[in-house]
């Protein structure tokens, strides 16, 4: 039977066209209604409320990860400590069930996802504890890695793993998988830098490696698993044959199955366990906490992107630059860099490169600029000999020390599989080869994958690679609805593994993990007394197979074949998502409803179900709250996917769709009389104040945010304490402004908070008035608006005469141009300076053009800050930095960020806080808001500061209901601090 719809809800603006023939992969009619009652029902009494998630919807968007697999869980269990985990493996135990541990999801072998229960890991087990003053990181499995860098980057310090999904990839998935990167290799991998480690066993016994006792203590709870590793380990090191191999096999990137050097590595049990436990993926044991040796950063740089003819010559001439010094040597083919044309900042010209080019992307890093000089002199000496090309004018083929220049360089060697990705045909799924080779057998190896690809049909996959480590990356898409293409990508498979290992003295897999896909080839790799080895290990360890069954062993010959997962064609705005997940940590709604990835998930399982299908019904029944509603429209997550997919814009498109004629005609109505409503705005909330000074504790007080549009929740419902009506706007004079001033709604409409006095549209003006550049507030401004409110609703008509009425107000006010046009909210001068443009005609889009749009905080550090005087500086400052602030600087960022650079002017010591991210204010839902701001929060409780600031009004009341600190704009800060 259908599910029905909610009351309200019009799930018809997105409902998608049934598909002639449903896909194979598809979720069965039968698990509509989501966790079989009995499963939920006692993960629920094992673990309490609030720890389980088991609707369809909630199945479906953790059924996918970065890779070409897709398994449906049974149910998904959210633990949040230890005893958490180790109830889960005893319930698995007792009831024959299995368990797979998932974080951030970005792996690419089915590494993270199974057919039982599915534990997330990532969303309460989070945290960094910086130890021997950066030489140390204590880091808990949940932690982005990136969060672990911001955090020893002030003591000089870096984690040695650097993967190219660092964003995303959290520090258990980097452990389990054993994942490197560009620089990494052999030697700064998670397997050399792991000092010791928290496991919890299958069994349920936790082993602190690290702890001095702990073999006495795993030889008391665990003695046949105690002595089961030292036996293992006589055993190994009593065959010369079986050493000498692993020692080869390990002298490249090699993360296919078990690390057996553990057990030539290590001495006692214990510190064998901390070795197997590195790139198990999750197989023998949950790594609760892990101690990072940690490296000193080098902070001098030099970059430069050389061009080849061929992939041949540019793998030819890596090893040259590894042996100079070179901290990286990346590889990239013709078809990765046409495809990376696509990536904001790179040049455009390259999706013309011939196919068959290539270039090398290599990076020395230096202490100083000394050593720097030498390695850049030594590294010109090299090209000098190589025949470089410029098949395109933008290929200098010089270095550079320039970092937002760098920085894009870097894009577009990141973007590999994001880039290539969404060049694939609709329905094509992609799936990531990667190998390991002794480095200068590198250019053989080249030669010898492209005449594979060739042989087995795949004559367009893209090849990148880490030169200088001998390694290969491929991307090849094939169709797995087809089961003749899925029998070509196993025979791809087999052939591939032969010739790297046989052919190539090699690997067929260097970093990504074993996963599925490798499973069957672990004996052509490892050899049949190895893998058998592999085997006994596990069954020592887990002998009741309850975690990640069929991940990295799996007796199946067909096994990696098994869950293969369809991309079918959704709206053209997200179908090139490969599903990597590098939105997932920007996103304000990641641990409240969706993120984006799950939101693009959820709409291709709905593309994947036949007529009349309950998954589809009930799929569309909770699309409504759980992603178009909750999505804060934003658009972080287009800033954080390398090639721009706005999953932000598709939920607008959503909202719009469902909107009735009459709603239209309302918002559109509101716009055209925007003036009207906001002096009633402003006079309901000036009423309301009068009310609250008037009342005695205990009296009733009423919603001064109740509004016809939104009801009791009203515009600004999310605020704690909503403050009063702003006062008028200060008298200005034209004649002899330095700008315009254009005061946005937020701060036209409500006044400072509660208590206090500051209100920035006056301290805007005032430090105007004293750095001598004075600002004219226009008198039409109150008519006006930067459309933002209306475009994340979906009121395209009301957007759009809002935009064009904007600028050509604007163009007039700065008569065409000639002055600045000052903004007070950098989410505004966002959308004005780049969100309206779509909603623009023809002719305004050219007026726009000549405007100079400039956020009141920018304008302030350069224009003002150097004619000002803060007479006595604060202690102390917590700085809340603003998404749009992060937008309007770009990606390539790599000066000072103007408002640090104001708040240092009025603070000896300025904290940002390392959780800061965006405090989805732009959803305007209180739920939403709290879930976002809640890590920040935590962080800044940690300690008192003197001043809290932002550059947002609507920022301000978010963190300051979530941390119940006076966040206030660093611009009145910084005119209270320079009065004479």
């Amino acid at each position: 039977m259908p599910v029905r719809e909610p009351k309200g809800e019009k799930p018809a603006g997105w409902r998608p066209r049934p598909p002639a023939t449903a896909a194979p992969d598809r979720v069965e009619e039968a698990r509509a209604g989501g966790s079989p009652r009995g499963l939920a029902a006692d993960l629920a009494g094992l673990l309490g409320p609030g720890k389980v998630l088991g609707t369809v919807s909630d199945l479906v968007r953790y059924a996918s990860d970065a890779g070409p697999y897709r398994f449906v869980p049974q149910a998904v269990a959210v633990p949040d400590s230890v005893q958490d985990i180790a109830k889960l493996m005893a319930y698995a135990r007792r009831e024959r069930r299995t368990l797979v541990f998932r974080a951030a999801g970005t792996s690419l072998n089915g590494q993270a996802q199974g057919e039982d229960i599915l534990v997330d890991v990532r969303r309460h087990f989070s945290g960094v504890e910086v130890e021997a003053g950066g030489a140390r990181a204590r880091l808990l499995p949940g932690t982005v890695l990136a969060r672990a860098n911001a955090a020893l980057a002030r003591h000089g310090r870096v984690l040695g793993p650097d993967p190219a999904s660092a964003a995303a990839a959290t520090i258990g998935g980097v452990l389990a998988g054993n994942a490197a990167g560009p620089a990494a290799g052999t030697t700064r991998d998670s397997y050399r830098t792991v000092l010791s480690l928290t496991a919890v066993l299958p069994s349920g016994t936790v082993v602190d490696t690290g702890d001095p006792e702990a073999d006495t203590a795993l030889a008391a709870a665990e003695p046949e698993l105690h002595q089961g590793l030292l036996d293992l380990k006589d055993e190994i090191e009593g065959d010369p044959e079986l050493v000498a191999r692993i020692r080869a096999g390990h002298a490249l990137p090699n993360s296919a199955g078990y690390r057996l050097d553990a057990f030539l590595d290590a001495e006692t049990p214990v510190q064998i366990l901390r070795g197997l436990m590195i790139g198990s993926q999750g197989t023998l044991g949950f790594v609760a906490e892990a101690v990072y040796e940690t490296l000193p950063a080098r902070p001098a740089a030099t970059a430069a992107l050389l061009f080849f003819p061929a992939l041949a010559a540019a793998a030819e001439a890596a090893p040259h630059f590894a042996t100079a010094g070179a901290e990286a040597v990346e590889l990239m083919d013709g078809r990765t860099l046409r495809a990376a044309a696509a990536v904001a900042g790179l040049p455009g010209e390259w999706a013309a490169l011939p196919a068959e080019c290539a270039a090398l992307l290599v990076e020395f890093r230096a202490a100083d600029e000394t050593e720097l000089a030498a390695y850049e002199r030594a590294a010109r000496r090299i090209c000098d000999d190589l025949g470089l090309v410029s098949p395109v004018p933008t290929a200098a083929n010089d270095f550079t020390r320039d970092r937002a220049a760098i920085a894009r360089l870097w894009r577009a060697r990141r973007a590999f599989l994001t880039a290539v990705g969404a060049t694939r045909p609709p329905g094509i799924t992609l799936a990531c080869e990667d190998l390991a080779v002794p480095p200068g057998r590198l250019a053989e190896a080249c030669a010898e994958l492209l005449a594979l690809l060739e042989r087995h049909g795949f004559e367009t996959a893209a090849v990148a690679g880490s030169a200088g480590q001998g390694t290969l990356e491929c991307l090849l898409a094939f169709d797995a609805a087809d089961p003749a293409d899925v029998e070509r990508y196993a025979a791809f498979l087999d052939d591939y593994c032969h010739t790297v290992t046989e052919r190539l003295g090699g690997t067929p897999r260097a970093r990504h993990g074993t996963g599925r896909a490798l499973t069957p080839h672990l004996e052509t790799v490892w050899g049949p007394a190895a893998v058998a080895l592999m085997w006994r290990v596990k069954r020592l360890l887990d002998p009741d197979g309850i975690l990640a069954p069929r991940v990295l062993l799996d007796q199946d010959p067909r096994g990696h074949l098994r869950g293969l997962k369809t991309l079918p064609a959704i709206e053209a705005a997200a179908d090139p998502c490969t599903e990597c997940g590098l939105c997932e940590p920007v996103c304000p709604s990641r641990e409240l409803t969706t993120t984006p990835r799950q939101r693009i998930a959820l709409r291709r399982e709905m593309h994947r179900q036949g007529a009349g299908s309950p998954v589809a019904e009930a799929l569309l029944a909770g699309y409504g709250a759980e992603a178009v509603d909750s999505c804060a429209g934003e658009s972080l997550c287009a800033a954080a996917c390398p090639v721009g997919i706005d999953t932000g814009a598709l939920m607008r498109d959503f909202r719009r769709a469902r909107r009735g004629r009459a709603e239209e005609r309302a918002a559109t109505a509101l716009a055209r009389h925007w003036r009207t409503a906001g002096r009633a705005a402003r006079s309901t909330l000036a009423a309301a104040a009068a009310v609250r000074a008037r009342t005695r504790p205990g009296d009733v007080l009423p919603d001064p945010t109740r509004t016809p549009q939104r009801g009791a929740a009203g515009p600004f419902g999310f605020l704690s304490d909503p403050p009063g009506a702003a006062p008028r706007l200060p008298h200005t004079a034209q004649r002899g402004a330095a700008a315009v001033y254009y005061p946005a709604c937020a701060n036209r409409l409500l006044g400072p908070a509660r208590g206090r006095r500051g209100w920035v549209v006056q301290a805007l003006v005032a430090l105007a008035e004293r750095a001598g550049s004075p600002l004219w507030i226009p008198p039409g401004v109150a008519g006006t608006c930067c459309a933002a409110p209306w475009r994340a609703r979906g009121h395209e008509e009301g957007a759009a005469l809002m935009a064009n009425r904007a600028v050509e107000h604007a163009w007039g006010w700065t008569g065409g141009g000639r002055l600045p046009f000052v903004v007070d909210a950098q989410s505004c001068a966002l959308g004005l300076g780049q969100g309206l443009v779509p909603l623009l005609s023809d002719a305004n889009r050219e007026l726009h053009e000549e405007l100079t749009i400039v956020d009141a905080v920018s304008w302030t550090a350069e224009q003002l800050l150097p004619k000002l005087t803060v007479a006595s500086p604060a202690g102390s400052a917590v700085l809340h930095p603003t998404c749009a602030g992060h937008r309007l600087a770009g990606p390539d960022a790599a000066g000072d960020d103007p408002l640090a650079v104001l708040a240092r002017a009025l603070a000896s010591d300025v904290a940002v806080p390392e959780d800061a991210g965006c405090c989805g204010c732009g959803s305007l839902t209180a739920g939403v808001i709290a879930a976002a701001t809640r890590p920040e929060a935590e962080e800044v409780a940690a300690r008192p500061y003197e001043l809290y600031l932002s550059a947002d009004r609507l920022c301000e009341a978010a963190l300051e209901r979530a941390t119940g600190e006076p966040y206030e704009s660093v611009l009145v800060a910084l005119e209270r601090a320079t009065r004479p």
